[in-house]
């Protein structure tokens, strides 16, 4: 059994101002043709289809345009679960339609999907509240996928009866998991768990996150999810959340981040970004392939030493998006700054590096670093404003908003 793992689409994202609509168009048609090129027989989407919890309808309509072509009409089950990005009840709004045309949707940590049959010879064999097991046309050995999608903490204690629990939500998520692995998962099927929760291995330094997805461990959200968690009978757990590809665990059961088919921040500048294809059968380790993807525009950042060598990397580097910083003795003049857009169409910022720090002091301005995450700007913005730290509840309270506007 192929099974194609991709995840963190983030339809209707834009990169600062600047649209990625058709770069995304673009992609999820290389996304629609490689599953045809390798013969994939499922595809897995782990959360954060959309940017926002109301996308534009641009977003919306390239959603459902793209899962329609990769279930070639009802053949190729596509699985898709809501991420911390998504709003359950959009993504689940469209599950009746969808599943006639083999599209599952799960929006929450205890939906159930019910058992039917397709035309296709598709069917949804077994289910229950997180579990439904699958068999596919032609097929001779069914499909188990566990899922968890994304819900902060309060919510999956919710969802699974046990808000009152004292218990962490690590162990309370494994005692669930283990709980519908032994009693439908055996070696005469495949087993996959699909989730959008922050998994490390136990003692592993943590991934860095991008800026935009650090909610998800902070005030509201939800504590990492270690591999040790995982039940024994899973042979593979595709997981989105991180926008890089990532092998939290390689082994004979892997568990892996299949990373954003396009890069949405300058943190992801240079990263090459792809698909996983899993090749799985009954009682066999997993293998796993990288599949590149190729049609979405490379985030380059670029420290160029003043105005002529920043227009000469730029003409070398026209297909790019850019952040570029201009080490400067004094601030860009209006005709410098227009001179560098009209010399390329991707810039997305432009960052004066003022070397001539007593000039600043002088007219007293002061340079901002935008390099700079969210939490570290708004800590430099209390110290200028109240001329001291912001203390841990005010942390706390900024923590809250962000995640809350996430």
């Amino acid at each position: 059994m192929r099974i194609l793992h991709t995840a963190d689409w983030h339809l209707g994202k834009r990169l600062d101002d600047f649209p990625r609509l058709e770069e995304q168009r673009e992609v999820m048609e290389e996304i629609c043709e490689i599953a045809e090129q390798e013969a994939a027989d499922v595809v897995l989407v782990a959360g954060d289809l959309f940017d926002t919890f109301n996308p534009p309808t641009e977003a919306v309509d390239l959603l459902y345009r793209t899962l329609k072509r990769l279930s070639a009409e009802g053949r190729r089950p596509v699985i898709a679960i809501a991420g911390n990005h998504d709003s359950p009840d959009r993504i689940e709004a469209a599950d009746p339609l969808a599943r006639e045309c083999g599209i599952l949707f799960a929006g929450y940590p205890h939906t159930e999907i019910p058992p039917y049959l397709l035309e296709s010879g598709l069917r949804v064999l077994k289910s229950e509240k997180g579990f439904l097991e699958l068999l596919l046309p032609g097929s001779s050995f069914p499909l188990r996928i566990l899922f968890t999608p994304y819900a902060n903490e309060y919510r999956l204690k919710t969802f699974l009866g046990l808000e009152e629990s004292e218990k962490e939500l690590r162990s309370i998520l494994q005692e669930r998991w283990q709980h519908l692995a032994d009693s439908y998962c055996d070696q005469q099927g495949v087993n996959i768990l699909l989730s959008h929760l922050f998994v490390v291995r136990r003692g592993d330094t943590l991934p860095e996150e991008p800026e935009e997805e650090k909610p998800i461990l902070q005030v509201g959200g939800a504590q990492a999810i270690f591999t040790e968690n995982i039940p024994s009978q899973i042979q593979y757990t595709a997981l989105g959340h991180l926008h890089r590809m990532h092998f939290v665990e390689k082994g004979p059961s892997p568990v892996c981040y299949s990373g954003s088919p396009l890069s949405y921040s300058f943190a992801e500048a240079g990263q090459q970004k792809q698909l996983l294809m899993i090749d799985l059968e009954p009682g066999v380790a997993a293998v796993v392939r990288e599949l590149p993807l190729t049609r979405s525009k490379m985030l380059l950042r670029k420290r160029a030493e003043g105005i002529d060598e920043a227009l000469q990397w730029l003409s070398e580097n026209r297909d790019a998006l850019v952040e570029l910083t201009i080490v400067t003795d004094s601030f860009l003049t209006a005709m410098e700054r227009r001179a560098l857009m009209a010399a390329h169409p991707g810039i997305v910022s432009i960052i004066p590096e003022v070397t001539d720090a007593e000039k600043l002091t002088e007219s007293g301005q002061k340079q901002i670093d935008l390099t700079k995450g969210m939490e570290a700007l708004f800590r430099d913005y209390f110290r200028h404003e109240k001329g001291q730290e912001p203390n841990d509840e005010i942390m706390q309270l900024f923590h809250e908003i962000v995640a809350e506007e996430e």
